[in-house]
């Protein structure tokens, strides 16, 4: 694995944010959702498509803190335009499982 340093690291933007919709995306090539994510005053609401689909249902991502990075350039998936990559957990099976903090914090709030 390449070695980075801390400045490569400071350079990627990841945010919380919390999940104020999400819906199904039958036109992704691998089973995904889209995702409104709010970042708070600074970022506003960002899009992202999420390959979640198998352990999390529409219905219950919605208000769920999440982590993204918030600084790549928007990524067109089909019709849909993914605005932050929201980060998750690759299981064994290329499941994906969120990260996210585990208490209550500010929308926007930077990770290092």
């Amino acid at each position: 694995m390449p070695q980075i340093t801390y400045d490569d690291f400071a350079k990627v933007d990841i945010r919380v944010g919390r999940v104020v919709q999400a819906d199904e995306f039958p036109l992704a090539k691998k089973p995904a959702y889209k995702l409104r994510i709010d970042f708070g005053p600074e970022l506003g609401i960002k899009t992202s498509s999420a390959q979640i689909t198998k352990h999390y249902q529409p219905a219950e991502l919605k208000d769920r803190l999440v982590l993204a990075v918030v600084n790549f350039p928007p990524r067109q998936i089909a019709t849909f335009f993914s605005d932050v990559l929201t980060l998750g957990v690759i299981l064994g099976d290329g499941a994906i499982v969120l990260v996210q903090p585990d208490r209550d914090v500010p929308l926007g709030a930077p990770i290092r």
